[in-house]
């Protein structure tokens, strides 16, 4: 079977997936959403995965959206199933609980973009381009878009570029709060698996449960979110991770933490 997603396992518990339609600019065809279904599935549920970074082959593309090539061959119930199978795929990535970070080689346009949007943290290439092009299609982005996009950003500044749908550069993304870094090219995948470093020496089960909150508690009112939060906390008191950490304080030494 043709492989549209790949695995790699970069040690440390870090998964490196990349999406491998580069003679496609990554478009999410049928056969890609249920191989990165398959794929966000099992790091879900594995317990040595504790972060993942995503990128697309090549130097082009990250992902430039839905297949419209594949798309303009289907009726309108296919059309109906095939945004509902973008939709959760995105969904499923966003709720995975380890920390995920997008690696921005190129476009994304539309469910690219939705894609980048659902992931934890984002970096792109100074070549990187963003827009959400589906009303120049006459439709609306319906992978979260309308919904990321604005809190991430603010409710003008999102409701500009999907009403223009206009591209933008590595540049304004990142002033705009779309990205937290623009790198070099030959500098990005480096840069991301940095910070992926550096999420896996923390404890895992600390920050599975710092991401619960900050995304639960996010559109809470301030007593709920801090409440999603207590709770939140509770979880890590009885880990052997936590007496650890203090040990490991104690004794000036790396903390070794097992997820446990």
């Amino acid at each position: 079977m043709e492989k549209t997603v790949l695995v790699t396992s970069i040690g440390n518990g870090i998964v490196l997936i990349t999406l491998n339609r580069p003679e496609a600019a990554n478009a999410l065809s049928i056969k890609m959403l249920e191989q990165l279904r398959e794929a966000a599935a099992a790091c879900k549920f594995d317990r040595s995965v504790r972060c993942i970074v995503i990128t697309g082959a090549g130097e082009k593309a990250f992902c430039a959206g839905a297949d419209l090539k594949e798309r303009a061959g289907m009726d309108v119930n296919q059309v109906r199933r095939t945004v509902a199978l973008i939709r959760e795929c995105i969904n499923d990535l966003e709720a995975l609980p380890q920390p995920v970070i997008a690696a921005v080689n190129g476009a994304a346009f539309g469910g690219g973009a939705e894609l980048a949007l659902a992931c934890d943290i984002r970096i792109a290439s100074e070549t990187a381009t963003f827009a959400l092009t589906e009303t120049s299609l006459g439709i609306i982005p319906g992978a979260g878009g309308t919904q990321r996009l604005p809190r991430l950003i603010g409710k003008g500044r999102a409701k500009e570029l999907i009403f223009t749908a206009r591209k933008i550069d590595a540049k304004e993304a990142r002033d705009m709060g779309l990205v937290e870094y623009a790198t070099p090219p030959e500098s990005l995948l480096d840069k991301a698996l940095e910070i992926a470093g550096r999420i896996v020496r923390n404890a895992p089960v600390a920050v599975a449960q710092a991401k619960f909150a900050i995304d639960k508690g996010f559109d809470a009112d301030l007593s709920t979110g801090l409440a999603i939060e207590q709770n939140a906390y509770e979880v890590t008191i009885p880990t052997k991770d936590r007496l650890e950490g203090l040990e490991a304080f104690k004794n000036k030494r790396p903390p070794i933490f097992k997820g446990e």
